[in-house]
């Protein structure tokens, strides 16, 4: 009888991944994860080697968001794996699949070698939906585990710490079987025809779709149940596109802007059934805290899992899959005239005029000549600050995952690494980031792995020497300017400096002219637009 065929530990590990459709893998080695790195390259699945792990881990979850496959993250031990922290605490509060792949130094050398070594485990624990250590025997397992722990319910990050000799052990190459994907569940019983007779009596309908709804795919399914009942569609942030958004139905994102609250909460008050759709309020302000009373309004919570937020209460919680349940709640019921006064129009009417695109200059007249003068198709990614508020509501995104963003962490320097996984993944699509001058500055070394990887991608940059949102806030306290302002810089020289092209704009048809320029670049484009200080006042 021959030997069983052997492989390494860690090629376990990255064959799982490569079968769950992960093609890369995004870091900086040391000499711990080097045999990680062979095994994901041998396996078929690209390194891209990053300049810091924050943003490698942003540019796995640019390609999850293109791809559906999880990201992953290999972070050498210690100031490594330290190093990827803010991101994945990212990807836990936005529910993005990551399997962190992080170096460790053998556990019988830990006794007595205490160089760059600490408890990872202890520190990623409560940032990820589940940790490990590798050991061989279960290699396997812990591989399928991490797989569907970081797929499943809510997604989010799975930490494995792989040990120096572990990876390079010998096991059985035959894996045991995988686990299958769980089938969706939709509601039964008393509970859906509560459900249904709430959606056949009500006459002031408005749904409200969240994070769930968006990893579930449910994009079709909300179109087609809010046009058969004529039901206005209220998005967060990171859901935004699931009900394209030239659509009468949609009434665009929420979340944190107070101008646009001010119209779509009262909309939501006056809501006789409001139906949560996979609706996580960890991307809200505090202003949507307890905004209907389910006491006089009939509301209807259809989450992945239980309400542990106590954001807000439901007269009716159910706990299943959002495409799954839509289909449910739509048999037997028979559409009938809603919003008789057309309020759900007058909002959306209200918010076109809250948020005009006619300015001569300032941050919504880069937001608004980008839209007109980019394709359709445009791939959006914006970091935090106040430009991301306003672009959130004046971007206008047609299919999901058409803007993405750090919703529920608020990170900034999200943007450049999260445009530079879509455009790798979507080599097709066009991509654009829109910066913060403040967070450009925090990841602007990535600019050379865009450069190394020939990403043709576009970087928007609001210039006003400031963090903006923070100024505002600090102002409207009345507060002594102190932290907040900075020197201006050259961030065309920048880009060019880095391998790619660049240009100051400082009125519409410069920009215009750059963005027509940098569309037909064969390397990325930044372009640093410049706007006064408060620019934003009033307008978010």
């Amino acid at each position: 009888m021959s030997n069983p065929p052997m492989i390494r530990a860690a090629d376990a590990l990255a064959r799982r991944l490569y079968a769950e459709g992960c093609r890369y893998a995004f870091g900086m080695p040391g000499g711990e994860v080097l045999t990680l790195v062979d095994a994901l390259e041998a396996a078929g699945i690209r390194f891209v080697l990053a300049k810091h792990e924050n943003a490698a881990a942003f540019m796995a979850e640019g390609v999850y968001h293109r791809t559906g496959a999880p990201g992953i993250l290999v972070a050498t031990v210690g100031p490594g794996a330290l190093n990827g922290v803010n991101a994945v605490a990212n990807a836990h509060q936005d529910r993005v699949p990551l399997i962190v792949l992080a170096g460790a130094v053998d556990a019988d050398e830990a006794q007595t070698y205490t160089h760059q070594v600490l408890d990872q485990q202890a520190v990623f624990r409560p940032i990820t939906k589940a940790s490990f250590s590798l050991v061989p025997g279960a290699a396997h397992v812990i591989a399928d585990k991490a797989v569907a722990i970081a797929t499943e319910g809510r997604p989010g990050p799975v930490h494995i710490d792989v040990p120096i000799s572990v990876a390079d052990s010998r096991i059985a190459a035959d894996a045991p079987p995988a686990r299958p994907f769980a089938a969706p569940t939709a509601p039964a019983g008393d509970a859906l025809t509560q459900a249904r007779g709430w959606l056949a009596g009500a006459r002031k309908p408005v749904l409200i779709v969240g994070l769930d709804a968006m990893n579930d795919g449910a994009g079709e399914a909300i179109t087609r149940f809010a046009e058969s009942f004529g039901i206005p569609v209220i998005t967060t942030y990171k859901a935004k596109g699931l009900l394209p958004e030239d659509h009468p139905l949609a009434l665009g994102g929420a979340g944190l802007s107070p101008l646009a609250d001010k119209h779509l909460l009262p909309l939501v008050q006056t809501a006789d059934l409001v139906i949560c759709l996979g609706y996580d309020p960890i991307e809200m302000r505090t202003g949507w805290r307890d905004v209907w009373d389910p006491r006089h309004q009939n509301i209807i919570d259809i989450t992945a899992e239980p309400n542990h937020h106590y954001m807000h209460q439901s007269s009716l919680n159910i706990i299943a899959e959002t495409k799954a349940c839509l289909e449910a709640l739509m048999t037997d019921v028979e559409p009938r005239p809603v919003w008789p006064d057309g309020e759900p129009a007058s909002v959306k009417t209200a918010l076109a005029q809250a948020f005009p695109v006619d300015d001569v200059w300032g941050p919504a007249a880069v937001i608004a000549t980008c839209r007109d003068a980019l394709p359709r198709d445009t791939l959006a990614s914006v970091d935090s600050g106040a430009h991301r508020i306003l672009l959130s509501q004046m971007w206008a995104c047609y299919e999901p995952r058409g803007l993405t963003q750090s919703t529920a962490l608020c990170t900034m320097g999200c943007a450049i690494p999260l445009a530079m996984g879509m455009k790798l993944a979507s080599s097709d699509r066009p991509v654009v980031a829109f910066c913060g001058d403040a967070g450009f500055l925090m990841v602007a070394g990535e600019l050379t792995t865009a450069a190394e990887l020939d990403l043709p991608l576009i970087v928007v940059v609001f210039v006003d020497a400031s963090l903006s949102l923070i100024e505002l806030k600090q102002r409207s306290r009345q507060l002594k300017n102190a932290g907040v302002d900075f020197a201006r810089h050259d961030f065309a020289a920048m880009g060019k400096a880095f391998g790619g092209a660049g240009h100051t704009v400082t009125n519409r048809a410069e920009l215009q002219v750059a963005l027509k320029t940098a569309q037909a670049a064969r390397t990325f484009t930044v372009i640093a637009a410049v706007i006064e200080k408060g620019g934003y006042d009033g307008r978010i």
